[in-house]
């Protein structure tokens, strides 16, 4: 999954990716999980920018290429999952990465 930095103790809005690897992959069977650390509340979700859907639930398997955000009213705005159609990507661990990291690559067609 993703996992951004954010000051300690901060309350976050998440989006996770399963299988974790960015650019996530419409071929693949993608799933998208909002996750927040405050408590339970309205999801609101954003794909390619534009209010989406506000009663689906905070999982579900994508059946669309776009770029994907959820929002919570307590903790606001996830980072954006993009996830494309694309017949040869190289895929990079869909994680908080830092300078001097190991990253193994994944080259797919």
């Amino acid at each position: 999954g993703w996992c951004p930095l954010s000051p300690a103790g901060a309350q976050t809005t998440q989006l996770l990716v399963q299988p974790p690897w960015t650019p996530a992959v419409l071929w693949d069977p993608v799933t998208l999980t909002c996750r927040v650390s405050g408590t339970p509340g309205a999801t609101t979700w954003y794909k390619d920018g534009r209010n989406w859907e506000r009663n689906k639930p905070d999982q579900f398997q994508v059946t669309e290429l776009g770029t994907y955000q959820c929002h919570r009213p307590d903790t606001g705005l996830s980072n954006a999952v993009r996830v494309s159609d694309d017949r040869l990507v190289l895929q990079v661990p869909a994680r908080a990465l830092l300078e001097g990291d190991a990253v193994t690559l994944r080259c797919r067609a």
